[in-house]
């Protein structure tokens, strides 16, 4: 028999459920757009050559387009995670510490690269790029690693073998984007930097939607 506080937390799933695959995949909406619309104000902006994050360079001048949609990703995808860590509260420590780490990792990349960001030049040694490249970008990408390690050993010892695939698949393009935007031509260093950046945005989404599919599909079955 069902008690009085799980009864409560069943009704509060179905009423956030849905928020969760909405705004999961309204971040990614947000943030393909802020790369299309703010290249589009960028004049002789590359993306094949350039890094997304020249877009909201504080010398960019496509600068004010492009934060206006990376403001609406980043809330999207906070509020997405932040609902999401209130519907694993009963599934196994190590999933729920992965989709808490993922969390930690959007709020310090959504808070930290809008305090430090960067000029279009890259690193110039002031203390802002110092932040922006020794603290926040490390700390995201060791955020991001590890959550998705985890993400992906929980998944698959709760049984959720298709999300434990996904996190792998996505750990990999963030590894690929890492990698081989040193390694691989300028000429296509915007792309392959962009396997690295769109991972966590794409998997904010899968996990929005994975959750609220999942869930709708346990209550069925129950």
């Amino acid at each position: 028999m069902e008690s009085v506080s799980d009864a409560k937390y069943t009704g509060l799933i179905k009423r956030i459920g849905k928020w969760t695959m909405i705004l999961g995949i309204a971040n990614a909406v947000f943030y393909l757009l802020h790369d299309i619309i703010g290249g589009l104000n960028y004049p002789g902006y590359n993306w094949m050559e350039q890094a997304v994050s020249d877009l909201t360079a504080v010398d960019s001048p496509a600068r004010e387009i492009a934060k206006i949609f990376t403001g609406l990703h980043g809330k999207c995808s906070i509020i997405t995670c932040v609902l999401l860590c209130i519907m694993v509260k009963y599934v196994r420590k190590p999933l729920r510490v992965g989709i808490y780490l993922f969390t930690a990792m959007h709020t310090i990349s959504n808070v930290g690269y809008d305090l430090f960001p960067l000029t279009g030049k890259g690193y110039d040694g002031t203390f802002q790029s110092f932040m922006h490249v020794y603290v926040i970008t490390i700390a995201v990408v060791v955020l991001s690693i590890a959550s998705l390690i985890v993400i992906a050993v929980g998944s698959f010892r709760d049984q959720r073998k298709k999300l434990g695939i996904l996190a792998l698949v996505f750990l990999g393009c963030m590894f690929f984007g890492a990698v081989g935007s040193g390694a691989l031509p300028k000429a296509v260093f915007g792309i392959v930097e962009r396997f690295s950046t769109y991972s966590a945005v794409i998997f904010t989404a899968v996990l929005g939607v994975y959750w609220y599919i999942r869930f709708d599909g346990e209550k069925k079955a129950a």
